[in-house]
């Protein structure tokens, strides 16, 4: 069974660890980023692999110790980290939410605020990265984008997070809770619609079976497929 963590200790551990992560990892990309004509920070695969640890080992680590505090003191166990067969069946899903959802969601916002949600625009931060990427730079990509970026998040978003707002809310508002907050910690405006939307998959997907197996194979296949569609074009 999942640890009971308190609402109130999930939310302010996951806090904190953000807090925390985000100052080193703004350290580290002001230590080791380079800038471009306008200023703005050039993040290199390797550079977003740093920047990606020091941001999740905080996170993980609080997950621990609120699992500790209050569950087995086991990942595993303490958030539902478990996987069967059937949940292979996120990797289509998340490709399909990818393909089709987040398109029809942002096809009447384009047409309505054409300049804010252009296609160019929602790309722009994965075009950049990868195109940033050569040799053992794509395969770091891919590992932070398409691997290391679903195992965590969905652990603290979905396991953490939504698990200690369902038990608190209930279902439908821990899940809209936990997609809001996926959503908005990615700072990226033109994103939201989609992250939060997104979000909502991934939540229901351990909300119907009650394990993370699923919604982590479903941010895999949404992230890996984003990341097909700008290598392609």
């Amino acid at each position: 069974m999942p640890a009971p963590v308190p609402v109130r200790d999930a939310t302010l551990g996951w806090a904190a660890a953000w807090v925390a992560g985000m100052l080193v990892a703004s350290v580290i990309a002001a230590a080791l980023g380079r800038t471009d004509e306008s200023g703005d920070l050039v993040l290199s695969p390797g550079l977003l692999a740093i920047t990606s640890l020091a941001l999740w080992v905080p996170m993980v680590a609080i997950a621990q110790g609120l699992g500790r505090r209050h569950g087995a003191g086991n990942l595993v166990v303490d958030y539902a980290v478990r996987f069967r067969p059937v949940d292979l069946l996120g990797l289509p899903l998340g490709v399909v939410t990818q393909l089709v959802v987040v398109r029809a969601l942002y096809w009447p916002l384009e047409r309505v605020w054409p300049d804010t949600f252009s296609s160019e625009r929602l790309e722009q931060r994965a075009r950049e990265l990868w195109e940033s990427a050569e040799g053992v730079g794509v395969v770091v990509l891919v590992l932070v984008v398409a691997i290391g970026a679903p195992l965590v998040e969905e652990l603290v978003y979905r396991g953490l997070l939504q698990g200690a707002f369902v038990r608190c809310l209930g279902p439908l508002t821990g899940v809209v809770l936990a997609a809001a907050l996926f959503a908005l910690i990615h700072f990226q405006p033109v994103e939201y619609p989609g992250l939060f939307v997104v979000g909502l998959v991934f939540g229901a997907c351990i909300w119907r079976t009650g394990r993370l197996g699923m919604s982590i194979f479903t941010h895999i296949g949404f992230n890996a497929t984003g990341l097909a569609l700008v290598a392609a074009s």
